[in-house]
């Protein structure tokens, strides 16, 4: 029997020195796959996603999903004793991820000079909100900002409503990813060239990309996307529908052939000849009469009918789940999206599994967040500080 692969990442190290969201969960996405991750907390303020939303027997839920594949160790930065043993530390180290103001590591003597100084491969990946430099890089940023100021608010909410701000960290997780994705840019360069970098995410940028062509459109024919709610002005039918169970759907119709399919499932294959509905933007024009057509012949069904008769239409159908559903939806458990995992403070416990699966060499949740500092001594003792030295560091607040 052949011994099981080894994660795609393993052997590199990635010390999260970044607090809150974007910059600690793609240190998690890259531990997920094998990378030994640091985490590197303040000894009396720990990460303020530890204190984040509901907490079990003092414990916080979201701190277990972020801290997930990470050693924990605690270092007062600002003071020098912490300084030089971060730069033992990335002696050795692969990728820093931080998210300070910018200026701050520099005050620290922990700028990418002091770093590459001690270790020229070394791929420092900096995420603010703003970047690291322009007139707004010394601004507190946060993904609440990035949602407004990308765009994202001014095109989400009802037409004659105000624009809606995600209730969830969406701007960071997006620029998460980017993150992630960045480092691993970084890494196949350094691949070629045997140097480090420094790698500048700004939480504003990843947002703004994924919104589509916006600046384009307004570029070539100053057009302004504005709030449409539900609905599309690229394709129609497409909003959620009431079901008579008092249930939900989404409906999709970018496929012309699959508006054309709801069509004939609704009872209405007449309007599939009218000249404005060979394109989605003329089908968009008519959203009134293809919703009345579409939202009508649903609202007579339950979720259950609907679905099914959507499916043997070959037309493109969801439901509109809440958490508890998503828990117990059949394509999700067949996926397992969602996993347990056994944790010492906690016992079984569910969340989200890796990103990904890889055939060959997969990820893998192996501990859920671990308590505040917890491999400390494990982590400086394999720097070779004696136990002397990490007592004494400890009674001075550096630790």
């Amino acid at each position: 029997m052949s011994a099981p692969a080894q994660p795609p990442l393993s052997g590199l190290r990635v010390v999260d020195l970044a607090t809150l969201f974007a910059g600690p969960l793609a240190a998690t996405v890259l531990g997920d796959f094998g990378a030994e991750v640091i985490k590197v907390e303040h000894p009396r303020r720990p990460d303020p996603s530890r204190g984040h939303g509901p907490t079990k027997d003092g414990v916080g839920l979201w701190w277990k999903l972020l801290g997930r594949n990470k050693r924990n160790l605690t270092l007062d930065l600002s003071v020098p004793a912490g300084r030089d043993l971060l730069l033992r530390l990335a002696a050795d180290t692969d990728v820093i991820i931080e998210n300070f103001r910018p200026g701050t590591l520099e005050r620290w003597g922990l700028g990418p000079a002091e770093l590459h100084a001690v270790n020229p491969r070394l791929v420092l990946t900096r995420v603010t909100g703003f970047g690291q430099f322009g007139p707004y890089a010394h601004r507190p940023g946060f993904g609440t900002l990035a949602e407004a100021m990308s765009g994202f608010a001014a095109i989400t909410g009802e037409p004659d409503g105000p624009p809606t701000l995600p209730p969830f960290g969406l701007a960071d997780s997006i620029a998460a990813l980017a993150t992630a994705y960045a480092v691993m840019t970084a890494l196949a360069g350094r691949d070629r060239t045997g140097q480090g970098q420094v790698v500048d995410m700004a939480i504003i940028e990843p947002i703004l990309t994924v919104l589509g062509p916006q600046p384009l459109w307004y570029d070539q024919l100053g057009h302004v996307q504005q709030r449409t709610g539900n609905r599309s002005r690229n394709n129609a039918p497409r909003n959620t529908y009431r079901t008579s169970d008092g249930h939900w759907v989404a409906v999709s119709t970018s496929a012309q052939s699959v508006a054309e399919r709801v069509m004939r499932l609704v009872g209405r294959p007449e309007l599939i000849g009218e000249p404005w509905f060979g394109s989605g933007t003329g089908r968009a024009e008519h959203s009134d009469e293809l919703d009345e057509a579409v939202g009508g012949w649903i609202a007579r069904r339950t979720r259950e009918d609907a679905l099914a008769a959507f499916e043997k239409a070959e037309a493109a159908i969801a439901p509109v789940y809440d958490v508890r559903d998503v828990m117990e939806d059949p394509q999700y458990r067949a996926l397992d999206s969602v996993t347990e995992i056994d944790d010492p403070e906690l016992g079984p416990l569910r969340m989200q599994n890796v990103l990904f699966r890889l055939s060959g060499t997969p990820g893998s949740i192996r501990w859920a967040g671990r308590p505040h500092g917890a491999d400390t001594e494990e982590i400086l003792t394999g720097l070779g500080l004696p136990a002397a030295e990490i007592a004494v560091l400890r009674a001075e607040g550096v630790l």
